[in-house]
């Protein structure tokens, strides 16, 4: 009888395993777009702040280089970020400090630190909201790359993270697998981003009328023109007023006080890092007058 009981009781959760499976429904995979992809701009678009800022930052807290180094580096990408667009010199000053501190370092060691320092510092920075977004472009079969200003090692180092498909960033030059503190071209900045995505776009057969670019910042008028849907993330008063013009759709992700820090220049934070330092404090008495 026990036997009976038994196997009656095995035959029903075999059926019910088979029912249960049956009525299963899986997940369709999309057909991939090999037409269509996403650009999304890096630093205040899918991250709080400069992400090479954040890096800067995490090498200086291992002692890599000084606090001084930091600032001044922080200062010339203030600069960059402001007014890069109008002013060579300004351009300049940033080329010339974008990877200056990592001079004589192996690359493999920096991808490795960039890693630990995404962990570290960056993961809790990035916009729940444009990584949302972001997804969906990966959900509709699409490839989602980035493209920004940030050393191309550190903003792959994003992308895998994030799982999209790559990143465009500023190629360092680099001897033997050391950066030599040059870069190779020029930053990836304005017009070079929209150059650096229509190269891409013929490479891998991408129909441009059919991607989307994401952009906090006028500088990237270029790229997100280049497109047939461009989209303002947590834009600045030009790139919102453009947007408004033209229909193009505005997301902004930050509320309250939390919008007014992010709007603040980078050299905000690197005088809190520098403890007062009487440049940064002058930079931010100039640009709050500004904003």
């Amino acid at each position: 009888m026990r036997r009976l009981l038994r196997r009656r009781h095995e035959t029903e959760a075999e059926r019910a395993g088979e029912v249960a499976a049956a009525a299963a429904v899986a997940a369709t995979p999309s057909e991939p777009d090999l037409q269509a992809a996403a650009f999304f701009d890096v630093d205040n678009t899918m991250m709080r702040g400069a992400s090479i800022y954040h890096f800067a930052r995490g090498l200086a807290t291992r002692g890599l280089f000084k606090t001084s180094d930091l600032v001044k580096f922080a200062l010339g990408q203030a600069m960059f970020r402001l007014r890069g667009s109008e002013n060579p010199e300004h351009i300049a000053v940033a080329r010339e400090t974008a990877l200056a501190f990592v001079a004589g370092s192996k690359v493999e060691d920096v991808v490795r630190l960039g890693e630990e320092i995404y962990d570290e510092v960056m993961a809790d920075r990035i916009w729940a909201g444009t990584r949302a977004l972001a997804q969906a472009h990966l959900d509709a079969g699409q490839r989602v790359w980035l493209v920004t200003a940030t050393p191309v090692e550190l903003a792959r180092v994003i992308a895998q993270r994030l799982g999209l498909t790559g990143a465009l960033g500023t190629v360092a030059e680099t001897v033997d697998g050391v950066y030599t503190g040059r870069l190779v071209g020029d930053l990836l900045h304005g017009p070079a981003k929209a150059e650096a995505v229509r190269a891409l776009a013929r490479r891998e057969g991408l129909d441009l009328t059919k991607c989307t670019a994401y952009s906090d910042s006028a500088n990237d008028l270029p790229m997100l023109s280049l497109v047939g849907h461009a989209v303002a993330i947590n834009p600045d008063s030009e790139l919102r007023e453009y947007a408004k013009k033209n229909g193009w759709p505005v997301k902004d992700f930050r509320t309250g006080r939390k919008a007014t820090l992010t709007a603040l220049p980078i050299a905000a934070g690197a005088g809190a890092v520098a403890g007062g330092v009487a440049a940064g404090i002058a930079l931010r008495k100039h640009y709050r007058k500004r904003l």
